[in-house]
């Protein structure tokens, strides 16, 4: 996929004849996906589809299909190694998930978060909707502070469960009207909630808390990045804690004061880049404005965080869905 792009584009067995489409389905779902196998009780019936938005961060499929068992083993695991998270939801019908001896039961407004890292198997019924978000490892084990397998179910019908899965299901039905930042800047934000969500931090904390220092600590800091003068010990200060609590917390997320400012300041870059706003401004100009001591500092920064030096991004430019479409 070209540096940039937003892509949306849909599939579906309707246009194959009924022998084939058991077989074009799983490999189907295999290129976008990653290795896995297929068992299905019926084939001569069997019709599926697919309607996905990615960009070279996010990816976000509904699916739709028959009856199926998705099975990834421990020799695919190896072989075709992929560290990344899924979030899956149902919107219609039953999932049935098995993963590090435990077993989930999905329906709508029930969400998992697992990854592809361990071996697992999916169990679906006829009738089957559902959306999967493919989520970075780092975006992840980073906020959670781990790098294990991890099933977790996940209740979405009210507070900051139903917010997570709304942004979801909004993601998914303005697919026409976003751009690249836009969807990678909502997708940012989600995966936030999200692991505050898994980690039980949308209940209030004491005062004090390590994990109520840290919401508080990547908010101001997000808030602030483009303050060339913030630092671990400045965002203690204003938020009237000592920089042994900052540390403690960001820490327990492992991350640092210093890396989480680079992060936030990396990710404003990114964003201004794309947008059409801020194209009348040179890169010197956006490395100051930015929170960046210089040009060199923010270009080397930036091609280790994203790939590519910040010029090149902004050659590749925000596309339209329109300017991308795949048929």
């Amino acid at each position: 996929m070209a540096l940039g792009t937003y892509v949306v584009d849909s599939w579906t067995t309707r246009d194959v004849t009924s022998r084939e489409r058991a077989d074009l389905w799983g490999e189907h779902v295999t290129s976008y996906q990653s290795r896995m196998s297929y068992r299905y009780p019926h084939t001569d019936d069997f019709h599926a589809g697919t309607i996905r938005q990615c960009t070279d961060t996010y990816q976000l499929v509904k699916w739709w299909s028959g009856t199926i068992k998705y099975t990834r083993t421990a020799g695919q695991v190896r072989h075709a190694p992929d560290e990344d998270y899924r979030l899956l939801l149902p919107v219609a019908g039953e999932l049935v998930l098995r993963q590090d001896d435990q077993e989930l039961r999905l329906v709508p407004e029930a969400g998992c978060l697992l990854t592809f890292a361990a071996p697992f198997e999916i169990l679906q019924g006829d009738f089957m909707q559902a959306f999967i978000m493919s989520i970075p490892a780092q975006e992840v084990n980073g906020r959670l502070n781990r790098s294990s397998p991890l099933a977790t179910g996940l209740d979405l019908t009210s507070g900051l469960g139903r917010v997570v899965g709304d942004m979801l299901t909004g993601l998914h039905e303005e697919r026409d009207t976003l751009t690249s930042g836009q969807f990678d800047a909502v997708s940012d934000r989600l995966v936030e909630l999200l692991c505050m969500l898994v980690a039980g931090d949308d209940r209030p904390t004491a005062p004090g808390h390590l994990a109520e220092v840290e919401t508080v600590v990547r908010r101001y800091i997000r808030e602030h990045a483009a303050d060339p003068d913030m630092t671990g010990t400045t965002v203690a200060q204003a938020l009237g804690w000592s920089l042994r609590q900052v540390q403690l917390a960001l820490r327990q997320a492992g991350t640092t004061p210093r890396e989480l400012i680079r992060e936030e300041r990396l990710r404003l870059v990114r964003d201004r880049l794309r947008a059409p706003a801020y194209r009348h401004m040179t890169i010197t100009e956006l490395t100051y404005a930015s929170g960046f001591s210089s040009s060199s500092a923010l270009s080397t920064a930036f091609r280790q965080r994203f790939g590519v030096c910040p010029r090149e991004m902004r050659h590749a430019g925000p596309r339209s869905v329109g300017d991308t479409r795949r048929s």
